[in-house]
């Protein structure tokens, strides 16, 4: 039987890239994905024991990294803006999909994503990489039986910003 630090290296080698890659498209920064996927390992090892769910527990502690991140850095914005007396000029997140060159498709999605609330993009982000109904009840602390109709609403949603004469995406 594998041993606890053997279980927990099969974890990562099995998801750490895909949750990275929701982080990055969450945050647009893939140093900082990288950086609260590693957390969440370092909190799984912390713990000491496997959880039931070990895949959606992840996700639900790196989702709950990247927002206490995202909620410091507002903070700290805010902070400064008031100890110097203005607007800080600092550069927007770059936007990922702009960086790499991508096609206008890809800028769009990621528009009507942001518009999104949160749980609606958690959703549909974490089911575009491949995580199961019950992955997303546990990782989202959703009632399983609920998902398919929130994930329906959520996809209702994004069709419904996709503008008139998008050619690039389907309705």
């Amino acid at each position: 039987m594998p041993s606890f630090d053997q279980h927990v290296a099969q974890l990562f080698h099995r998801h750490a890239e895909r949750l990275a890659r929701v982080v990055t498209r969450l945050s647009g920064e893939p140093d900082l994905a990288a950086d609260v996927v590693q957390e969440a390992f370092v909190r799984l090892y912390q713990r000491g024991t496997l959880p039931d769910a070990p895949a959606a527990w992840l996700v639900s502690v790196a989702l709950n990294l990247f927002r206490n991140v995202r909620t410091t850095h507002r903070r700290r914005q805010r902070l400064l803006t008031l100890e110097r007396g203005s607007a800080v000029h600092s550069d927007p997140v770059p936007d990922p999909d702009a960086r790499l060159g991508a096609d206008e498709s890809r800028r769009l999605v990621h528009g009507i994503l942001s518009q999104l609330p949160e749980r609606e993009r958690h959703l549909l982000l974490l089911r575009a990489e491949g995580y199961s109904y019950r992955e997303l009840a546990a990782a989202l602390e959703l009632e399983e039986g609920s998902v398919g109709t929130l994930l329906a609403r959520a996809k209702a949603l994004f069709r419904a910003r996709i503008p008139e004469g998008a050619d690039a995406l389907e309705r």
